[in-house]
């Protein structure tokens, strides 16, 4: 069977999670001038997880044995974005993560990133079995959007699905960008534009043409969380 529209925008967003992770774990991430890899994984991971959330779960719990999908894929990005704080801060010295080593929280990051894709790729099958094609593009250009406006930071104690977490994640987006903006964090908005809007996937999906080339990501460092 065809893989839909939504199977292939989520299995590029989780390589390009991978991608952005595969730096942040070296040893030499820490340093002032590499932390900006660690910010970009981090906030791309953020802002997917809140998109999905807020685009892709509604559906989800209408399908058959959706409610259970969903209270296990919400279990997962609570987890998930924990992790995330914790690598944030311990790459920042916070003196409560320091007890943990580098290994061990990308350990566990990378575990519940597996469980994650596994649990949103099913998501994605089941969807694409339930819904025709135009509203499996239609939810596809959603998720695809959201992202742009979803939070930038793990915000792992605030509702997250349902009108309570849509609206969270609209007041931690605001909240985020004033952080980002008073503390010189590295906001991934030009890499974000790059597989999310100018990527061969994104042009497949909108019908548009494909530009000369990538713009060259920020080198800008940032702070921390």
């Amino acid at each position: 069977m065809t893989a839909s529209t939504l199977e292939l925008a989520l299995g590029y967003e989780h390589q390009r999670i991978r991608e952005l992770a595969e730096p942040a774990h070296q040893p030499e991430a820490s340093r002032p001038d590499r932390r900006h890899e660690t910010d970009w994984f981090y906030a791309i991971a953020a802002q997917h997880l809140a998109a999905a959330e807020d685009v892709l779960l509604p559906h989800v719990r209408r399908l058959p044995d959706g409610r259970n999908l969903v209270a296990t894929y919400v279990g997962n990005a609570k987890q998930l974005e924990r992790s995330l704080r914790f690598l944030k801060a311990r790459q920042y010295g916070d003196s409560r993560v320091l007890h943990l080593t580098q290994d061990e929280v990308w350990q566990v990051i990378d575990r519940l990133l597996d469980e994650h894709e596994t649990l949103e790729a099913e998501c994605g099958r089941k969807l694409g079995e339930q819904l025709d094609s135009q509203h499996v593009s239609v939810l596809t250009e959603e998720l695809l959007s959201a992202e742009e406006v979803a939070p930038t930071r793990a915000h792992p104690f605030s509702p997250h699905t349902g009108m309570t977490g849509r609206l969270a994640h609209k007041m931690w987006r605001l909240a985020d960008t004033a952080w980002d903006s008073a503390e010189g964090r590295v906001v991934p908005t030009r890499y974000h534009v790059h597989p999310k809007r100018d990527s061969a996937l994104s042009h497949y999906l909108r019908g548009t043409p494909m530009p000369n080339g990538p713009e060259p990501p920020p080198d800008r460092t940032g702070t921390a969380d």
